[in-house]
């Protein structure tokens, strides 16, 4: 069948238009390839590490002895996170509990956002477990598993935090009001990538046996410093400090490692992922 002029003149018509908007398309972004999808506004991140030495506030956890860790964070873009964290331990039958709890685990939910001019705030709770069957030591101690809230803000590399304990506190009973305030800094130390890190905190023990051990000549209060360095290296940071507390004999226990607020210098190596 022949095709008419006219007929020839139209089509000729709509494939130049058909060229043009193809050429348009090519030139305007996400037109003619579909758009980036949008970024999700959910973050999985998990970590595992090993130290020398788990020093909790000043305190070793493990008699000095090293430690295996690792956890599991979830941050939502609004500022929204939660997370859990695992260690081994000894403290707890080491001073004196019969029986088996030899992992820490900590679950904590909270919020974070950074503010104008960098200024940051985060709030959350925090809870410790310590897992296995046990019988707390002689002399009232109780069973570890612990609550916490918490409130910190910061700016730049400077932070500073406080912690509240809810009810008793590790070990001791009746100690609600019990508090860790705490000051810490990260600077980077220019191009080279190391970052210096220092800490200077306070726990102080509040209740009717934090009395107590004030009346017999002692006390579950002290303040613990930290100074020390860290570096990444291809997704391996490496971190080596010193710290040291003014902890008085009720953390020290001879037949398990003696002083666990000793000065002590430890070496971890963490990966994220």
């Amino acid at each position: 069948m022949k095709t008419s002029k006219t007929n020839k003149a139209s089509f000729g018509k709509a494939k130049q238009m058909l060229l043009n908007s193809l050429l348009v398309a090519l030139t305007v972004p996400g037109v003619a390839m579909a758009a980036d999808a949008p970024a999700s506004p959910h973050t999985f991140t998990a970590n595992v590490g090993v130290t020398t030495d788990y020093i909790f506030r000043g305190i070793s956890q493990t008699s000095h002895n090293a430690a295996l860790q690792g956890g599991a964070d979830y941050v939502h873009a609004s500022g929204l996170y939660a997370g859990l964290w695992s260690s081994n331990v000894n403290w707890i039958t080491a001073s004196g509990a019969t029986g088996n709890a030899n992992i820490e685990l900590d679950t904590y939910l909270g919020f974070r956002n950074t503010l104008a001019n960098e200024f940051s705030y985060d709030v959350g709770f925090i809870r410790y477990n310590y897992l296995g069957s046990y019988v707390p030591a002689a002399g009232g101690y109780v069973k570890a598993d612990t609550d916490e809230v918490y409130f910190g803000v910061g700016y730049k590399w400077l932070g500073a935090k406080y912690s509240h304990g809810l009810g008793k506190f590790l070990t001791v009973p009746s100690a609600a009001g019990t508090n860790y305030i705490e000051i810490n800094a990260n600077a980077p130390l220019g191009d080279s990538g190391f970052t210096l890190g220092a800490h200077a905190g306070k726990q102080t023990y509040k209740g009717t046996f934090a009395d107590a051990l004030a009346s017999a000549g002692t006390s579950a209060t002290y303040s613990d410093y930290k100074l020390g360095v860290s570096k990444d290296f291809s997704g391996f940071l490496v971190a080596l400090a010193y710290t040291n507390t003014n902890a008085s004999t009720f953390y020290t226990w001879q037949a398990s490692g003696g002083n666990w607020g000793k000065g002590t210098a430890v070496l971890s190596v963490t990966r994220s992922f």
